[in-house]
């Protein structure tokens, strides 16, 4: 019989997992709930056509530079402090960015955003490492938490178009506010108060300032390469800079007594098969998003709403594959479980590139659209069980900081070289010739993901065939 303590502890828990979950959703959604309103912010706020871009890229800069050091942050300064400053930068930032007037207060607004994703995420993730125990009921957790975020990926371009055709763009930003204050008043009442700030831990500021601005510098290079142009000295500069201060950094690091990276952490397989899948899951799965819904607006010529209703199959199916993925992975192993579902996405990112044509029907998209999104919702989960497998507690923050770094400099490098491959041969052109030319370029795209897949499929499969060599040798 179960007493209720017990149960309490129980219910409690499942509080926290919800309150964490949406967290995740909240700053998973943000990443891609402005595409769907990107002309209308255009027109209204002035945005040249090269400029426009930059609305997603300030959010990913400023997310990708620092979520290394908010992981570092939620280890030594704690988790709950770090994640209501977090939501509290978010409410912040997105009201600023819903009530914008100027290019600049906008930029300036999603750059926050950022910011503030940067501290939430790391933060939801190593709460969850360190509240569930590692195994299955972590596996479960980390199940549902995924599911947010996976589906968040795909319900901001649905809930984009859905916001932008009732009530304008700024509700795209100002939808935050609420949902970032709800979080912050169930974080003040769900979780417990953290611990004091151990004061004999360093911040270790010079690997903070080195790293972050490293990784700020390589994604803006990535990111705005081709506005600046990739052969530009601006582009080149940059990027010298950032690997410079990147070098730097592993010099600080390997003298420091109280490393930011520990670098011993790496001898952990999963945590590296972890942060190798989520670098090519966001420049795959991730960037396939991006171009569907380029591909239903600027070729199928859908309005805003009917953009978002798109995505509301492959929603659902990546909520389920995701919530499925951890029982999954407990049932039939992680690696056996990741190999399945890689599998399935090469097939459903083939398939959509085999559909796709400028004239092409909705429903002959269904099939490819549902198959790459069971693939997408399982490895979105399993990636981050990986990750967190053999780290201990107190470096759960810094675990999830790389891993959440590294799929954010996947994202950046992933659409910026898929973004070349899709605008082949389509420059000087206009009206028809132009939609034709782009439906063939996202075409060439999805065929390069789906090779994108085949090789983190290559990789899980090498690295489980190591796993058994070196289990079997130990056994010897």
């Amino acid at each position: 019989m179960i007493s209720n303590s017990s149960l309490h502890a129980k219910t409690r828990l499942a509080a926290i997992l919800a309150l964490l979950s949406g967290a995740m959703l909240i700053v998973s959604l943000d990443q891609y709930i402005v595409i769907v309103a990107l002309p209308d912010i255009g027109r209204d706020l002035g945005y040249s056509p090269q400029s426009l871009q930059a609305v997603v890229s300030a959010y990913v800069i400023a997310s990708s530079g620092f979520l290394l050091l908010g992981g570092r942050a939620s280890d030594l300064l704690g988790r709950r402090r770090v994640l209501l400053v977090g939501l509290f930068l978010y409410l912040a930032a997105s009201l600023a960015g819903g009530l914008a007037n100027g290019v600049f207060m906008q930029l300036a607004a999603r750059a926050a955003q950022g910011l503030g994703g940067a501290l939430v995420f790391p933060s939801t993730l190593a709460l969850i490492n360190v509240l569930f125990r590692e195994g299955e009921e972590r596996n479960r957790a980390l199940g549902v938490w995924a599911g947010a975020g996976a589906a968040g990926l795909v319900i901001g371009v649905l809930a984009g178009g859905a916001l932008t055709s009732a009530f304008g763009w700024r509700a795209v930003f100002l939808v935050n506010v609420p949902l970032a204050g709800a979080a912050m008043i169930a974080a003040l009442a769900l979780i417990g108060r953290d611990p004091p700030v151990d004061r004999r831990r360093a911040f270790d500021l010079p690997g903070a300032i080195t790293v972050t601005g490293a990784v700020t510098l390589i994604v803006l290079a990535l990111v705005q390469g081709p506005v600046f142009g990739w052969l530009s000295p601006l582009t080149i500069g940059i990027l010298v800079l950032g690997l410079g201060l990147a070098l730097l950094f592993v010099l600080i690091e390997r003298r420091s007594t109280d490393p930011l990276l520990p670098f011993a952490m790496l001898r952990n397989p999963w945590l590296v098969l972890g942060v190798a899948i989520a670098f090519l899951f966001m420049a795959t799965f991730g960037a396939l998003l991006y171009f569907l819904s380029i591909f239903f607006q600027d070729v199928l010529r859908y309005d805003a709403l009917s953009t978002g209703l798109a995505f509301l199959i492959p929603t659902a199916v990546v909520v389920l594959a995701s919530t499925f993925a951890g029982r999954a992975a407990t049932r039939f192993g992680l690696a056996p479980t990741m190999i399945a579902a890689l599998a399935t996405g090469v097939i459903g990112a083939l398939a959509i590139g085999l559909a796709l044509s400028p004239d092409v029907p909705f429903m002959a998209l269904v099939p490819g659209l549902v198959i790459v999104s069971i693939g997408d919702g399982i490895i979105f989960t399993t990636m981050f069980i990986a990750a967190a497998t053999g780290v201990p507690d107190e470096k759960q923050g810094v675990a999830s900081g790389i891993v959440s770094t590294t799929s954010g400099m996947g994202a950046a490098l992933g659409l910026a070289f898929l973004v070349l491959v899709a605008n082949q041969g389509t420059a000087g052109l206009a009206d028809e010739a132009l939609r034709r030319a782009m439906a063939e370029g996202i075409t060439c795209a999805a065929y390069v993901i789906a090779g994108g897949v085949m090789l983190m499929l290559a990789i899980v499969i090498a690295f489980q065939a190591i796993q058994r060599q070196r289990k079997a040798t130990s056994l010897s």
